[in-house]
Formats: C-alpha cells, structure tokens, sequence
C-alpha cells in the first residue's frame, strides 16, 4: 500500500496543485458562494453548512489524512500568482488487482474555459501513472455537461458507457457517463504520459 509521506505539490506551467491549507478559507469560500449558481446543476446539494469554516476545517482534515493514508488525494488548483481557482481530487484509490482510482473536479466560474483543468488533470493523471503506479483512473459526469466531457477526451479519457442513477446531483439522482484513461492505452490515441 502507497502511504504518501510529504505532502503532495504538482507544479503545471500556470498552477499548483496542493494541498488545501486552513489558511485557503476565505478564498475557498468567496469562490465557491460566488460560483455558485455555475456549480449547482452539477453538483450534490452543499448542506446547510457547506460554507462554514467548520465544515473547511473537516475537508482540511481529511485531505490530509486520506493523502497521508494514500486513499485520495484532494487538491487545491492555485494559479502561481496564489489565485484559488477551484478542486480536484483523486478518490476511491484501490490497491492490489484494480490499481485504480476517480477523479472528481470543479472550478471556480470566473476561470471555466481557459485550460486550467485540463493542465490539472494532465498533471494528476500523470502523477497517478508514474508516481502512485495505478494502472487506470476513471471519471463521470452528466451526459450534458459539454465542458466536462470536453476536458476529460482533451486529456486522453475514452468514453466508457453510462451508469443509471450513479450519483445524487442537484438533489435527484441522475445517470452519467463513464469515461476512463488507461496507463497503457491501446484503444487509440491519449496524451496522457
């Protein structure tokens, strides 16, 4: 089993990928409270308490736990000039046969549409591949969500079918699409390294 030793930090040309930090509160929810209404319709209904700094607390306890037990990975995207632009998160890290684990994602509306999730999941793939040796990483999104399906086939990912009722958004449960990105790809073409 991986256990992650130094926390982790993933540099693209534009980002840093890290960590979040208590320190990360007042960006992470200015952010998330004004992108808000962008991020509903793709996302399970926040609790009452979503943007409460106890609630970050929690979330900043857990991605240091689960990074340090190797189960998840959940990352900041943090522009070099310290701009908090939104999350990413490698999750449901299985070990032994499967080698595998689910990338989950959101940005920020003020930076949608402008690379830096690709950048991100370019890095974080390529980390999963050569540093955390796991031989396949998967993602879902709603069959209507254009820019995601977008940035996941840009950076490599195959559509794979649809899961039926797979997850709870926006407060019903709703099918989406699966796509996955293999370490040695033979169905075609992927950029991931």
């Amino acid at each position: 089993m991986f256990l992650q030793r130094r926390p982790v930090r993933l540099e693209t040309e534009r980002i840093v990928l890290r960590l979040p930090a208590h320190a990360d509160f007042r960006a992470w929810s200015s952010l998330r409270q004004s992108s808000r209404d962008f991020l509903a319709p793709w996302e399970p209904v926040w609790s009452p308490d979503h943007l409460s700094r106890k609630s970050f607390v929690n979330r900043v306890y857990w991605a240091a736990r689960a990074s340090r037990g190797g189960t998840a990975l959940p990352l900041f995207l943090v522009r070099r000039d310290g701009v908090l632009l939104g999350a990413i998160t490698l999750d449901n890290i299985r070990r032994g046969p499967a080698q595998s684990g689910t990338i989950g994602y959101w940005i920020g509306q003020p930076y949608a549409r402008q690379g830096y999730m690709g950048e991100a999941i370019g890095a974080l793939v390529h980390y999963a591949f050569t540093t955390l040796d796991l031989s396949r990483v998967e993602a879902a999104c709603l069959p209507e969500n254009a820019a995601s399906r977008g940035v996941l086939e840009k950076s490599g990912f195959k559509y794979e079918g649809v899961a039926q009722s797979y997850l709870q958004i926006d407060g019903r449960w709703r099918n989406h699409v699966l796509y996955a990105n293999l370490r040695s790809d033979r169905r075609g073409r992927s950029d991931a390294r």
